[in-house]
């Protein structure tokens, strides 16, 4: 893909840092892969299968979906996986296209790219689009590179606002934690009442509807593209009644979980 130009990266809505709940599994699905996806595991035990292929994952496993792929994925409950997904299309005519799975040793640089694509998603600040196409671009060139086994130039970075976007982060990554407004206060060094003034200010919305808005956006996702039925979505999200899951789904959604799914 290093002939692509950054503008032909197409971002897709389906991105994420996400730890996955206990009970999760992707299922494999008669429709195959539709565009690309961006797979990385951050930690956590797992396996996960390619066209029939079996791959044991664990922290710096890496793989680039392909339109057409078929793909499943199961873990251990005791060692959840914790995923970034990126899905992509790529307009331009594509040629050297990273391998399909390599397992990473050097991950500092390659995990910075990645929160900062999934940090532009949550944030969505002035050039957004244009940041993500050169981040996708940045992300395939790292890919080549390793497969051509060449170094990596190294970076850092550091804010004072980090505190609060982190918190951002950790919900949006465990979105079936039961969240307490004095729990994330304390992770951020914050009393609950400034933190919940500087959430709203910095987020855009209050930590309750965030919370909650993490939640049905997973619930989507696991619906969707996961292959989990609606009760298992439920259970895995920390849902004690399905009815009172139902209402929330489609009161953020406008559609109840059975027909999204």
């Amino acid at each position: 893909m290093l002939n692509a130009s950054p503008s032909s990266f197409i971002i897709m809505p389906a991105l994420a840092k996400i730890v996955c709940e206990p009970g999760w599994k992707w299922q494999k699905r008669e429709r195959p892969m539709q565009n690309y996806d961006l797979f990385y595991v951050w930690s956590g035990e797992g396996t996960v299968e390619v066209n029939d292929e079996p791959f044991t994952v664990g922290k710096g496993s890496c793989f680039l979906f392909r339109p057409g792929d078929h793909t499943s994925a199961t873990h251990n409950p005791q060692k959840p996986l914790v995923l970034t997904y990126i899905h992509f299309d790529v307009t331009d005519p594509v040629q050297d296209i990273p391998a399909p799975y390599r397992q990473l040793t050097e991950t500092m640089d390659f995990e910075y790219l990645l929160a900062r694509y999934v940090r532009l998603y949550l944030d969505k600040p002035y050039g957004a689009l244009e940041e993500g196409q050169l981040i996708l671009k940045q992300l395939m060139i790292h890919l080549l590179r390793v497969d051509l086994d060449e170094p990596v130039v190294k970076k850092a970075s550091n804010q004072l606002s980090e505190a609060i976007h982190e918190i951002a982060n950790y919900v949006r990554q465990h979105p079936g934690v039961p969240h307490r407004v004095e729990d994330l206060a304390a992770r951020a060094g914050l009393s609950p009442r400034y933190f919940s003034i500087k959430f709203k200010e910095l987020i855009g919305t209050p930590v309750q509807s965030y919370i909650i808005q993490m939640r049905i956006e997973r619930a989507q996702h696991l619906l969707l593209h996961q292959g989990m039925n609606v009760t298992e979505v439920a259970d895995a999200l920390g849902y004690r009644d399905i009815f009172f899951f139902s209402r929330q789904f489609k009161q953020y959604t406008g559609k109840s979980p059975s027909e999204i799914r």
